[in-house]
């Protein structure tokens, strides 16, 4: 447990020092995180480009609105807010929002969940995949946006549901929903192809 004390204690330390308008601290923050939240970011759009571009605004944002950050949350909480709810942007424009619930009730069948697209792909980068690793990202990347942020921030980044409802602004009820519905539909999608 230790390390984690130790990271917000340096996170809280550099903080202090942005506010004063240190540039050096602001730089080690974007060290600290600028490979996490590509991770996060490529996970959700499945594209490097759009993945770089929302790591650029997240950090631009934070710079602008550092004084609005409340220092009683954590400082990853507040900065992965951003870079989700940019990603979750993002997918709403690529494709039409659906009533997710209604739909999960409504249809058994995968039609209603166009694949994002992903136009990114090498054939060095899909070989360094193993089939299922794939199979699964594609799945993960046919989830609804909803779904699909509360998926990633749970199973790739490993918060917990309370960091989740952190982030997220959600009630744990409702992310514990989300995740088992999220995987409901993985392991149908998934069914037909392992």
């Amino acid at each position: 447990m230790s390390g984690g004390i130790r990271v917000d204690n340096l996170e809280n330390r550099l903080v202090k020092l942005v506010l004063k308008g240190d540039q050096r601290a602001f730089a080690e923050i974007v060290e600290l995180y600028k490979d996490k939240l590509f991770h996060l970011a490529y996970r959700m759009l499945s594209n490097r480009h759009e993945a770089e571009d929302v790591v650029q605004e997240t950090f631009l944002r934070v710079f602008r609105n550092m004084e609005k950050y409340d220092p009683n949350q954590k400082f990853s909480t507040w900065i992965y807010r951003i870079a989700t709810n940019l990603c979750i942007d993002r997918l709403r424009r690529k494709k039409p929002s659906y009533s997710l619930d209604a739909e999960l009730n409504d249809q058994e069948g995968s039609d209603g969940y166009a694949m994002l697209p992903s136009d990114d792909r090498t054939p060095e980068s899909e070989a360094l995949l193993s089939e299922t690793q794939t199979l699964i990202r594609e799945a993960i990347d046919s989830l609804p946006a909803k779904y699909k942020s509360v998926m990633v921030l749970r199973y790739l980044q490993d918060l917990s549901l309370q960091e989740i409802s952190d982030v997220t602004g959600m009630p744990v009820t409702t992310i514990k929903t989300r995740v088992h519905r999220g995987r409901d539909f993985l392991r149908k999608k998934l069914e037909y192809k392992l």
